[in-house]
C-alpha cells in the first residue's frame, strides 16, 4: 500500500513570511519520509473545512514546482484542479512542464470543481455543474491528445485548439476526484490511470460502480489506482493509523493520501514515516 501527504493549509507560526521555509520543511520532509506522494489543493481561496477563506492559499502549480526542485523521489500533483479554471492547453502545458522539471514526476489531478465563492471572487468561469462536467471530459480528451503523437486541431463543444503540440512531451498518470456514481466514475473508467474518494466514501459500493463502468468500456478495472484522501487527527496513535490503512486496504484502497494539522512539524514527519514504512506491506484487495 502507499501512502502520500496532501497540503491543505499554510497558516503557520510566523504569518506570511514563514510559507516558503515551512512549506520547504512539508516537501523535503515527505521526500525523506519515503511517502510516494505530495499533493497541494488547487484552491484560491482556503475552503470552509481547513480554516477560514482568508488563511493563506498558494496557486497550485507555483507551490508544486517550488516543491519539485526541492524533492528527488516523491511524485507531485494537485489534489485536484478544477478543470474550469485553466484552458484545457494552458493547463496541459503547466503539468508539462512539472513532469519535466522534476524529471518525470507529475500527476494531473483533476475534477469538476464546487468552490463557487472563489471563482465569483477571483472573476473565473463557473458555469453550471453539467458545464463543468462537459468541460472536465474535454480537457480529458485535449489532455490525452497532447500527450500523444498527434498534433492535430481539436474540436469540442467549448474548447478549439488549432494545434495540440505539446514538446517537451509528457505522459503523466491522470487522476480524476470525485465519487458520483453517473458521471464522474464513468470518466474515471474511460480517462484516467487513478481515482480519488474523500474519507466517509461507501468505498467497496463506489469501486463496484466503478467496476462495472470499466466492464462496459473494456476497461481493466486493475489498471486504475484507487486512493482516498483522509486526515490523521491530533494525537491519533501510529498503531490506529496502521489500522484505518488496513481497513481501507481490505476495502480495495491501493494509496492513501493523508492530512495531518501541521505537517511542517517533525512529530507529524516522524508518524509518516513509520507508518509509510508499516503499510509498504500490506497488498490491498483487488490486488
Amino acid at each position: 500500500m502507499k501512502l502520500g501527504l496532501t497540503c491543505p493549509r499554510y497558516t503557520w507560526p510566523g504569518g506570511d513570511a514563514a510559507i516558503a521555509e515551512r512549506f520547504a520543511t512539508v516537501a523535503r520532509g515527505a521526500d525523506e519520509a519515503g511517502l510516494h506522494s505530495l499533493w497541494v489543493m488547487d484552491h484560491l481561496f482556503q475552503i470552509p473545512n481547513f480554516g477560514s477563506v482568508t488563511d493563506p492559499m498558494l496557486e497550485a502549480y507555483g507551490a508544486l514546482s517550488y516543491a519539485a526542485a526541492l524533492t528527488r523521489r516523491v511524485t507531485l500533483g494537485a489534489l485536484v484542479t478544477c478543470a474550469v479554471h485553466r484552458e484545457p492547453g494552458l493547463l496541459v502545458k503547466q503539468v508539462s512542464t512539472l513532469d519535466a522539471l522534476s524529471g518525470g514526476r507529475a500527476v494531473l489531478g483533476i475534477g469538476a470543481g464546487w468552490f463557487e465563492e472563489e471563482s465569483r471572487g477571483l472573476g473565473l468561469r463557473f458555469p453550471s455543474p453539467a458545464e463543468r462536467f462537459e468541460r472536465l471530459e474535454e480537457t480529458l480528451q485535449i489532455a490525452r491528445q497532447m500527450w500523444s503523437d498527434e498534433d492535430k486541431p481539436y474540436e469540442g463543444r467549448h474548447y478549439r485548439l488549432e494545434r495540440t503540440l505539446n514538446a517537451p512531451q509528457a505522459l503523466p498518470p491522470i487522476l480524476i476526484g470525485g465519487s458520483g456514481e453517473t458521471k464522474t466514475l464513468r470518466l474515471v473508467a474511460e480517462y484516467a490511470d487513478a481515482c480519488n474518494f474523500l474519507n466517509g466514501a461507501d468505498v467497496r459500493h463506489k469501486l463496484s460502480v466503478l467496476r462495472a463502468h470499466c466492464e462496459r468500456l473494456g476497461r481493466p478495472y486493475e489498471a486504475i489506482e484507487k486512493t482516498l484522501h483522509m486526515r490523521i487527527p491530533a494525537g491519533q496513535s501510529v498503531e490506529e493509523s496502521v489500522r484505518r490503512c488496513a481497513e481501507l486496504a481490505a476495502q480495495g484502497i491501493d494509496h492513501v493520501i493523508v492530512a495531518v494539522p501541521d505537517a511542517a512539524a517533525e512529530s507529524a514527519l516522524e508518524h509518516l514515516a513509520t507508518l509509510a514504512d508499516r503499510v509498504a506491506p500490506i497488498t490491498p484487495a483487488g490486488r
